[in-house]
C-alpha cells in the first residue's frame, strides 16, 4: 500500500462508482498522485473525505455546500478532530434552520388542509389573512411555480 490506492481499491473501500470518484476529484474532494506509469493513486485519507461526503449528502447537504469544507483541508492527510469539529458545527446550524422550517411547515399544515387552495382564503402557509385575495381569485402563489 506504500504507493497507494488504485482508483478500483478506493472504489471497493468507498462503495462508489470508479465514475464518482473521479467526478469527486472534478471538484477538488480527492486530488489522487500519480505513479510513474501515470496511474491514479490514492492515500487512506481519502476515504475518510468520500465518507464525509456520502454521510453530509445523506443528510440533504449538497456537494457545492460540502465541497467548500473539504478543499480548505490539507491534501493527501487525514483531517483533525478540529477539522471535523469545525465543519460539523457550520453543519449544524444548516440542520437547525431546516428543522426550524420543518416545524413551522408542521404547525401550519393543518391550517392548510381542508382549503384546497381554491381560493386560498384561510391558508396559514401561503396566505396568511388572504393578503393574495388584491391579485384576484385562484391559487396566486401556486400558478407562479407551476409555471
Amino acid at each position: 500500500m506504500s504507493q497507494g490506492l488504485t482508483i478500483g481499491e478506493l472504489a471497493d473501500r468507498t462503495g462508489l462508482a470508479v465514475s464518482a470518484i473521479r467526478f469527486y476529484e472534478t471538484h477538488d474532494i480527492v486530488k489522487p498522485l500519480r505513479n510513474k506509469g501515470g496511474h491514479r493513486r490514492y492515500g487512506r485519507p481519502d476515504i475518510r473525505r468520500l465518507s464525509f461526503v456520502m454521510a453530509a449528502q445523506k443528510l440533504g447537504f449538497s456537494l457545492s455546500e460540502i465541497a467548500p469544507h473539504l478543499r480548505r483541508l490539507p491534501d493527501h492527510k487525514a483531517p483533525s478532530k478540529a477539522d471535523w469539529t469545525r465543519i460539523s458545527k457550520a453543519f449544524r446550524q444548516d440542520i437547525d434552520a431546516r428543522i426550524a422550517a420543518l416545524e413551522d411547515l408542521r404547525d401550519k399544515l393543518d391550517g392548510c388542509i381542508g382549503c384546497g387552495c381554491l381560493s386560498l382564503k384561510s391558508c396559514a402557509l401561503y396566505n396568511p389573512a388572504d393578503v393574495k385575495s388584491v391579485e384576484g381569485p385562484g391559487p396566486r402563489n401556486l400558478k407562479a411555480t407551476t409555471t
